[in-house]
């Protein structure tokens, strides 16, 4: 079942990643700033790694749904509309392969982490240039504030892949309340650790694990402090003038 599923989902992931590169654009301006896409694409990822269980197949769909962020990213840069088509090219065929082989189980739960944690550290590089050309020509607008809080969500995935590939590869507990660790129980205990709610039902086990948490708990708070804070106080400052 999970071959057939992964098939599926990477034939139909290849054909509407095409349709979306080879579709008429009007102008290269028409073609960058949709970080509002991939935002979109992010949530849905997020909700789905906590909800989905523990299988092959949910980790074919979270691959894909992380790969075709990367892709969005991709076609959304303010690179010239050859270069983007390249590019989206190349992340397509590295991820349909990718998908196939997961879904195959030829690839290791814990390297699949691995590769998850890169092509979502691959995002941000993809969506820095556009997204700082927009501020810079435009100020805050609204495609502005999507590619910020896309950044912020792909802190909280980067720091759930790598919680689930040291748990893997540790082979002890990493946390103290249960033994295992899946893409549900890191994704939300990522996205606890960095917004500092701190529920307490999951807690690291391990140094590294502690490490870790004192780690994503700093980069997301002063990610919230200085870059949203700096776009919430460039609005402010737009709308007094």
């Amino acid at each position: 079942m999970g071959d057939a599923v992964s098939e599926r989902l990477a034939q139909g992931y290849s054909r509407q990643c095409m349709r979306a590169m080879t579709a008429p654009r009007g102008t290269d301006e028409e073609a960058g700033y949709r970080y509002g896409a991939v935002l979109a694409i992010l949530l849905v990822l997020v909700a789905f790694a906590i909800i989905a269980p523990s299988a092959t197949w949910s980790r074919v769909v979270g691959f894909s749904l992380d790969v075709a962020a990367l892709t969005a990213a991709v076609a959304t840069s303010r690179s010239a509309p050859a270069a983007r088509g390249r590019r989206a090219t190349a992340v397509v065929a590295f991820g349909v392969a990718l998908i196939v082989a997961i879904g195959a189980k030829a690839i290791p739960v814990a390297v699949t982490f691995a590769l998850s944690g890169l092509v979502t550290a691959a995002i941000p590089v993809a969506l820095a240039g556009g997204l700082l050309r927009l501020l810079r020509d435009r100020g805050v607008t609204v495609q502005a504030v999507a590619g910020a809080l896309s950044v912020y969500l792909l802190v909280g995935l980067l720091f759930a892949w790598t919680i689930g590939f040291v748990a893997k590869v540790h082979g002890g507990r990493y946390f103290t309340q249960q033994s295992d660790v899946d893409t549900s129980s890191a994704t939300y205990y990522s996205f606890t650790v960095m917004t500092t709610t701190g529920l307490g039902d999951l807690t690291a086990a391990t140094q590294i694990g502690r490490a870790l948490a004192v780690l994503e708990m700093l980069v997301g708070q002063i990610y919230v402090v200085v870059v949203i804070g700096l776009l919430v106080g460039s609005v402010a400052g737009r709308r007094r003038g």
